[in-house]
């Protein structure tokens, strides 16, 4: 039972250490394939000038998780203006406006990010659902196993 545990253990952590790398791989790909690559020019940050488009500005940045892999924190980073190009939103529409800009909307929305992060994060949620269930059930089996055993013994000393 012990080998099946450490089975499950080095599945979670092969996962959560792909998901980051996958997640990135998968936006960019969504990027591309939507045209969502904004080729202007650079924004200057305190430290460094940002990519200048959307599909450099897309890394993992970090993995954070607990000796067995049931508590994790993942993070991602890409350029602001990524979310707005996500929702088809951003600077022909100013500060305050209720909505009308007196034309047609020029901007589309470019679902990049939410639905595939959303779909994904689902998908963790399966596997780990299945993976750390199996090893709840395994505990459970053990412990009641002993208790039997413990019964099992005393009644038999009686």
């Amino acid at each position: 039972m012990e080998n099946q545990t450490e089975a499950r253990l080095k599945e979670r952590q092969r996962y959560v250490k792909a998901f980051n790398n996958t997640m990135v791989e998968i936006w960019k790909e969504k990027i591309v394939l939507l045209d969502a690559i904004n080729r202007g020019k650079r924004y200057p940050s305190e430290t460094k000038e940002w990519p200048n488009n959307l599909y450099d500005s897309v890394v993992g940045v970090r993995m954070d998780a607990d000796g067995k892999y049931l508590s994790v924190e993942l993070e991602q980073s890409f350029n602001v203006y990524g979310i707005f190009v996500n929702y088809g939103v951003g600077k022909e529409v100013y500060r305050g406006n209720p909505g009308d800009i007196g034309r047609d909307k020029l901007r589309e929305e470019k679902k990049w990010f939410s639905v595939k992060y959303y779909a994904s994060m689902k998908n963790m949620e399966e596997f780990y659902a299945k993976n750390v269930g199996q090893d709840l059930a395994e505990t459970i089996t053990n412990a009641i196993s002993r208790q039997i055993a413990v019964q099992f013994a005393a009644s038999k000393q009686s």
